[in-house]
């Protein structure tokens, strides 16, 4: 699935969500989660769409951004696996 196709109904599949209170959240979050992606890779969105591996980030991401609603940082770690799909796809290293 490339980036682009993911919908809120995928997202509330993945995270278990079964109501429509949230949409509007969710819809904030999936698009954060984009950008984030972009902003790290360096990539634009037909590129990002081009990295199928990327749907997963985008999933993972929404669902810590989801569950992780705080801003008090209690692991400053990052998840291993997001951050070598990222990695391998950034074309901005400083």
């Amino acid at each position: 699935m490339k980036v682009s196709e993911i919908t809120i109904e995928n997202l509330k599949e993945y995270i278990k969500i079964d109501t429509n209170e949230e949409d509007v959240f969710l819809q904030s979050i999936l698009l954060g989660s984009k950008a984030y992606i972009k902003g790290y890779t360096g990539l634009d969105d037909v590129k990002v769409d081009e990295k199928e591996d990327l749907s997963l980030v985008v999933y993972v991401l929404c669902s810590e951004l989801y569950d992780n609603r705080q801003y008090t940082v209690d692991k400053d770690k990052v998840n291993p696996v997001i951050k070598s799909i990222l990695d391998m796809y950034s074309i901005n290293l400083l």
